[in-house]
């Protein structure tokens, strides 16, 4: 498919997605759970590609949720493998496209070498403005805004910030990534209808894309369909239509 994307009039600033569906992608086919992650890390290079296209300037994916330490030793060692293998493999294509890496999570929960590998692709990719990829990696959204409250109890109880000051805004600037905006279109995989501790106070007003593919199955095309979705949308923030 001739992915128009110039044909849209609305593109989306910052996408989230949820990519579900590997492990049922695999069971399908009668591969393991492993191989549907590896399928999907190549649905992730598509819509990177896609993205760069369309013009949107930030990617968000949920990798890895602090619910996921709950799964098989082996089923996380294969993924923590799968990521340093990605990075190595196709870091190039984020230096081609002039994308930064970020991570957003638990980032001291990850093995050592999985840290060393992250912060050397966030440190050689920092310079680049056009577009960000996002990795949320040991992340969960209540432990994020709780973060923010200690933090924020912190700065009132030493007087470095007043009561009066505690506001939405406050709040937002002290996620882990208060610089990056909120997501505008938020995308779920494998027709599931729940955020899954995702981003909860970032996807507020962001529209939701819920498709029946799997993950490994969600390519260019697919990515093209979700904006076309949020092309046709009427964002009103709480407001009226004046048309």
């Amino acid at each position: 498919m001739d992915t128009n994307f110039q044909g849209l009039e609305k593109i989306p600033k910052h996408v989230a997605l949820i990519m579900d569906g590997n492990g049922r992608w695999a069971q399908e086919r009668g591969l393991s759970r492993i191989e549907g992650h590896k399928e999907g890390a190549q649905s992730v290079r598509a819509v990177l590609r896609a993205a760069a296209q369309a013009g949107v300037e930030y990617i968000t994916v949920y990798a890895f949720s602090t619910e996921n330490w709950k799964r098989p030793p082996a089923e996380i060692d294969g993924l923590m493998k799968l990521l340093v293998h990605s990075l190595n493999e196709y870091e190039q294509e984020l230096h081609d496209n002039h994308i930064r890496l970020l991570v957003m999570g638990q980032f001291e929960r990850l093995p050592l070498p999985v840290r060393i590998r992250l912060q050397k692709t966030i440190d050689a990719t920092a310079h680049y403005t056009d577009h960000t990829f996002i990795i949320a990696l040991s992340y969960g959204s209540r432990t994020e805004i709780a973060d923010a409250a200690k933090a924020i109890a912190e700065k009132v109880k030493s007087g470095e910030m007043k009561l009066k000051e505690v506001n939405e805004q406050a709040i937002s600037n002290h996620l882990y990534l208060p610089e990056i905006p909120d997501p505008e279109l938020m995308i779920r995989t494998s027709g599931e209808l729940r955020l899954s501790n995702f981003l909860l106070w970032q996807l507020s007003y962001a529209e939701f894309y819920i498709t029946e593919d799997y993950w490994p199955d969600f390519r260019e095309e697919q990515f093209f369909h979700a904006l076309e979705a949020f092309n046709g949308r009427d964002r009103r923030y709480g407001g009226v239509n004046k048309k």
